[in-house]
């Protein structure tokens, strides 16, 4: 198949997951076309099978800001077009949706019948979509999808209850690229890291209120008054700078380490022992995911999707949002010397569940339905 994927190429997780949908479907056979303002941040290697066309936006005096839905939809259209696509998936439906059902109807004008399939991750639903600015937009694009999936059954409810939807919609979750995300051997680097064999506690976002990062610095200086632990945290974003202040107040700064962004984040979750992730609201979870790949046993809140991925005391523990106090004695559970091989097992079986060549032909099977109820031939 000729498959259109339009996605946020930035570090967020819908851009990671189309980004590695993209990349999978490509090891198979298919050809991959990106569509996006600007290459995604891991469509990092050479493929005969991808190809990436840039979203060119140019400012006119006229528009107080670039008018980006009209340019990515003409560029659907364009590579549509020329490339022969056979479909096109969007991920986020803010505003890659209503841009491709533009496009969709300027190319059924010119006698081309192309199906796109939207999929929704979470905030594009439950923060942004239910503005009263932009409802009626997403409401109508969801509808007018030829398909829709969401990354888990929590996003699916929302989405229901939010708005009025009348298209069926079909959860796929989230993957792991387990020849990627595993525990690597990298013992010089936790001796260098926790020299007199500290436990080693990770935390991985993009830094925004809904993270809850004060939870982590909480619970971890409760962790440290029971044993010797560090704490790593990695990203950025708006909330860093007040959390670093917070590390200096609570406890002392020189067990806590902002790392930034890490493009191989991978290498510090092969020498981490415990993985927070105290967010109030979280679709899926894609961050705990990749720490249990690299079996680390997590400490997660019961928002969102979280629970439908980190089972409890298997893959780690699943605690009541801003209940620090638990997550604190959960983690002091694991963390002990007799309980963490068990967890960190548990976390790399659970994992497995959700290896890429699992959920992959979830998304083929999905395209071949599409494709065959809008009457399109299926090439593979």
């Amino acid at each position: 198949m000729k498959i259109g994927i339009v996605c946020y190429p930035t570090y967020g997780g819908s851009g990671v997951v189309a980004t590695e949908l993209g990349k999978a479907l490509a090891k198979e056979g298919h050809q991959i076309h990106f569509i996006t303002y600007s290459q995604p941040t891991r469509l990092d290697f050479f493929s005969e099978n991808l190809y990436y066309h840039e979203v060119g936006i140019k400012s006119y005096p006229l528009f107080q800001y670039p008018p980006y839905e009209l340019a990515l939809a003409s560029k659907m259209v364009d590579v549509t077009e020329h490339e022969k696509l056979d479909i096109l998936h969007v991920h986020y439906a803010i505003p890659h949706a209503s841009a491709a059902y533009m496009a969709r109807e300027i190319l059924k004008s010119k006698g081309i019948n192309i199906p796109f399939i939207t999929t929704l991750h979470g905030t594009d639903i439950t923060l942004v979509g239910k503005d009263p600015s932009y409802e009626p937009v997403v409401t109508f694009s969801i509808n007018q999808s030829d398909g829709v999936t969401a990354v888990s059954e929590d996003l699916k409810k929302d989405t229901l209850r939010l708005f009025d939807i009348t298209q069926e919609i079909q959860v796929i979750p989230n993957f792991i690229d387990l020849s990627r995300f595993k525990k690597q051997k990298k013992e010089h680097f936790k001796k260098a890291i926790c020299p007199n064999d500290e436990k080693l506690i990770v935390h991985t976002s993009n830094f925004r209120k809904v993270k809850r990062v004060e939870d982590v610095i909480k619970v971890f200086c409760e962790i440290r008054q029971v044993m010797p632990v560090k704490l790593l945290l990695v990203g950025d974003g708006p909330e860093r700078i007040k959390m670093e202040q917070l590390g200096r107040e609570t406890c002392e700064c020189e067990d806590i380490r902002f790392l930034g962004k890490l493009e191989a984040v991978e290498e510090v979750l092969s020498v981490s022992d415990l993985f927070l992730m105290p967010s109030e609201k979280e679709s899926f979870g894609l961050a705990a995911l990749e720490a249990m790949a690299c079996e680390v046993p997590v400490i997660s809140s019961d928002a969102g999707g979280l629970p439908e991925l980190n089972i409890n005391g298997q893959s780690g523990y699943v605690c009541k949002v801003a209940d620090t106090k638990d997550m604190t004695q959960k983690a002091l559970h694991i963390l002990k010397d007799e309980n963490l091989n068990h967890f960190k097992e548990g976390a790399l079986k659970r994992a497995k569940d959700f290896e890429v060549s699992n959920i992959l032909p979830m998304y083929e099977n999905m395209y071949k339905e599409v494709m065959s109820n809008m009457g399109k031939g299926i090439l593979i």
